[in-house]
């Protein structure tokens, strides 16, 4: 067979196309959120709990699909994971009540939840330690890429045929997806496709004692619960998420009450923050490489680029005060950019952290910390939004990543080993 020369970046891309579908689907509801409140007669707390039922199941999911993912295998066990999302996502067509829409957003949660440990699982797994956060980078880049398809994509659904005919258009997608992944997704050691000299270059640049002796291993979730460099990632990602799910959940409803853009304003600018987003996702990669080219180890190297993001997500503070319509969208995509410079670089931290059998199991309990955070701030938003506005959530947002900053540099403890790996 054939050799595809560079053929790891194949497996990313592919990786990042259906997490492009994934935030696809799942950003589908915020964009038809306004349309769904108007038409079904659902309150906003309502809505919050619709929210939640997702944000909940994705939180358990995480866990337990990176451990479904570490302990069946990555091609099958994303495979079927794709599949039940797709038919969760078509499913809300059936449905125009709250409890419908939420039992729904659960399975769909809990499903979807496989999809960033299978990414970094696949990052770690096909490339050398000095392109990991690049590779990491690139199929995070379909979170924010997906976010950003969704508001035309959606609002010419609804437009044309109604919001059900929406999720049954995005649902479909995941179902296509799950066939390619099954089809051409391989692990390197199996890959036909995979010249023997790529195959060597990244098994060169994996490090050693990240890997495991006995493939029978069994993956242990307490070992992993009991390492500080676990709680140093999961405590960042519970403070940095809730700026992911504002934008995601609530920010085309801000754009609606207000700054009072219509569906079709929302079609025009609700996609920026996404946009945004997926060069803070590229940029991460290549900010830490920067500095570990320059000497700093790679640990510290991914440390300080997460530092800037988070420095920089103080701006969204100020949404709180602007008048100005446009200013407030740029300043929300600022944040977009920020929150993924920092999120990628905390994702990634698990792939250079834990063992390969470990790897998914991980990032999916820091997941489901992260997805914690989230789950709390929307009941908050939801609660109190009507009442003291949006205001004081943005400000909230500006202080979180710092204190997560802080939390990352006291808890990381870096393995002597990865000073001679370079990133």
């Amino acid at each position: 067979m054939k050799k595809i020369p560079k053929f790891r970046w194949c497996m990313i891309l592919l990786v990042c196309a259906i997490t492009i579908i994934n935030y696809l689907e799942r950003t589908a509801l915020g964009v038809a959120a306004p349309t769904i409140l108007e038409t079904t007669g659902i309150t906003k707390e309502q809505y919050s709990w619709i929210v939640s039922a997702f944000q909940l199941a994705y939180t358990i999911g995480q866990p337990i699909m990176g451990f479904f993912i570490d302990t069946i295998g990555l091609r099958l066990g994303f495979a079927i994971c794709a599949v039940i999302w797709g038919l969760a996502t078509m499913g809300h067509a059936l449905t125009g009540t709250w409890q419908g829409l939420a039992f729904m957003r659960g399975v769909m949660g809990f499903s979807e939840a496989s999809a960033i440990p299978a990414g970094i699982k696949t990052a770690t797994t096909w490339f050398p330690a000095k392109e990991r956060g690049i590779a990491s980078g690139v199929f995070n880049m379909g979170t924010s890429f997906g976010a950003m398809l969704a508001p035309p994509l959606i609002a010419w659904c609804i437009l044309f045929q109604g919001w059900q005919f929406a999720f049954v258009v995005s649902g479909s997608l995941a179902l296509f997806a799950a066939l390619a992944w099954f089809i051409f997704y391989r692990d390197p050691k199996d890959s036909k496709i995979l010249s023997p000299e790529e195959r060597e270059y990244i098994e060169a640049g994996q490090e050693k004692y990240l890997g495991v002796d006995n493939q029978k291993e069994k993956v242990s979730l307490a070992t992993i619960l009991t390492q500080r460099n676990f709680w140093g990632i999961g405590i960042a990602r519970f403070l940095a998420d809730p700026a992911w799910g504002t934008i995601n959940f609530w920010v085309p409803i801000f754009f609606v009450e207000t700054l009072h853009f219509s569906l079709k304003e929302i079609a025009m600018f609700v996609w920026l923050p996404f946009l945004m987003a997926d060069l803070g996702c590229l940029a991460s990669g290549f900010v830490a490489k920067y500095f570990n080219d320059r000497g700093v180890s790679l640990i510290n190297s991914r440390l300080i680029t997460f530092t800037i993001g988070a420095v920089l997500m103080m701006t969204i503070g100020f949404v709180s005060i602007v008048e100005n319509p446009y200013l407030a969208v740029f300043l929300i995509s600022l944040g977009g950019f920020s929150h993924q410079l920092l999120s990628t670089v905390a994702s990634t931290l698990g792939g250079d952290l834990f063992k390969k059998n470990q790897v998914a199991t991980a990032v999916g309990m820091a997941g489901a910390c992260a997805w914690t955070g989230q789950l709390i701030f929307n009941l908050f938003i939801g609660a109190f939004v009507g009442i003291i506005g949006f205001g004081p959530f943005f400000i909230a947002l500006a202080f979180f990543d710092v204190i997560g900053a802080v939390v990352l540099w006291t808890f990381i403890r870096e393995n002597k080993v990865n000073n001679s790996i370079s990133n």
